[in-house]
Parts: structure tokens; C-alpha cells; sequence
């Protein structure tokens, strides 16, 4: 896997409340495969994880979402945690962030509850993705096609529904970003 991705840029875009084990270990997989991956986000300076039932570790903001541009990037990640993808999804800025990236055909990966920012984009009518159980109503009304799998892949995006799916989650994600735009 190492030097697959080389070149590539990668956002993770999170808000504070992000499942902290769904940034850190798709950061981790990206960056051993070459990517440089950069955190993404509407705070300021840094942005707090959630670990299971309790605040997690700060982390340091690469690029501020008011300055950050999908031309820049050649992929997304979507991390989930119940707080993070509620507050993204209010966002119109990470909304919009969100839709470039499929209007331009990139890669984008979302996991647990992540997502919800995808339903608030209109990017999911007929598209056949997975999630954390309790949100398939909300991805079912917004158009997709709602599945119970590990992972599933359509045309780019890569969606898994928990923190046990992240081997079978990281392994498409980096898959789905060296074939490029779809």
C-alpha cells in the first residue's frame, strides 16, 4: 500500500464531537499509502475528538474551512460521531464543500454517522451506501439505497456503518482515491 497515493491530497472535514478513532485511523491508512491527509474544519485552531462516551484529544485544524477549496484536494473523508456530521450539516459552508467534490466526480468516504452531512448535500438520490443503523431512515428519505454491509463502494463514495469496519472501510477508501475521479 505505501507510495499508492503519493501525491494526493486528502480532506477530513470534522467538526468538534467527530468519533475520534474514525479520523485518526483513515488518516493513518492514507498517510501510509502516501496521501497527505489534512484535517479540515470550521473551528478555529484546533478541533476536539469524542472517544465512545467522553471528550477525546484536540487536534490541530491544517486548513480552516473558510479557506478551504475541493480544487484543492483530490478526495474526502467524512468521519462520523453523532455531534460532528449534526453540526457539519448545519453548516452551509461544509455543505457546500461536501457537493463539490461529487460534482466534480472525487473521491468521498463516510463512516457512522457521517452520513448525515452527505443526506443535507442532495448527493445521495439512487446511490447505494451503508451507515450506523439509526440514521438509514434519514439516508433512505434523502434517495440512497440503504444497506447493512461492512463496506459498500458506489461509483467513488465509500461509506461503513461503525469503528469495527475500519480495516474493510480504510482498505476501499485508499482503493477508491488511487483510481481517481469516477
Amino acid at each position: 500500500m505505501t507510495e499508492q497515493l503519493n501525491g494526493k491530497r486528502v480532506a477530513l472535514l470534522v467538526a468538534d464531537g467527530f468519533e475520534q478513532v474514525e479520523l485518526t485511523e483513515p488518516k493513518r491508512a492514507l498517510e501510509e499509502a502516501g496521501a497527505i491527509a489534512q484535517i479540515v474544519s470550521p473551528a478555529d485552531g484546533r478541533v476536539k475528538g469524542w472517544q465512545h462516551t467522553d471528550w477525546g484529544d484536540a487536534f490541530d485544524v491544517d486548513v480552516p474551512l473558510d479557506s478551504a477549496s475541493e480544487s484543492d484536494f483530490d478526495a474526502l473523508v467524512l468521519p462520523g460521531g453523532v455531534m460532528n456530521p449534526d453540526a457539519l450539516r448545519q453548516n452551509a459552508k461544509a455543505v457546500a464543500f461536501v457537493r463539490e467534490f461529487f460534482d466534480h466526480h472525487k473521491p468521498v468516504a463516510a463512516i457512522c454517522h457521517g452520513g448525515w452531512t452527505l443526506a443535507e448535500a442532495d448527493v445521495l438520490q439512487g446511490r447505494r451506501v451503508t451507515s450506523y443503523p439509526s440514521i438509514q431512515t434519514d439516508l433512505k428519505n434523502a434517495g440512497a439505497v440503504w444497506v447493512d454491509e461492512e463496506v459498500v463502494v458506489d461509483n467513488g463514495l465509500v461509506t461503513s456503518r461503525n469503528p469495527d469496519d475500519l480495516p474493510a472501510f480504510n482498505a476501499k477508501l485508499v482503493e477508491e482515491i488511487a483510481e481517481g475521479r469516477h
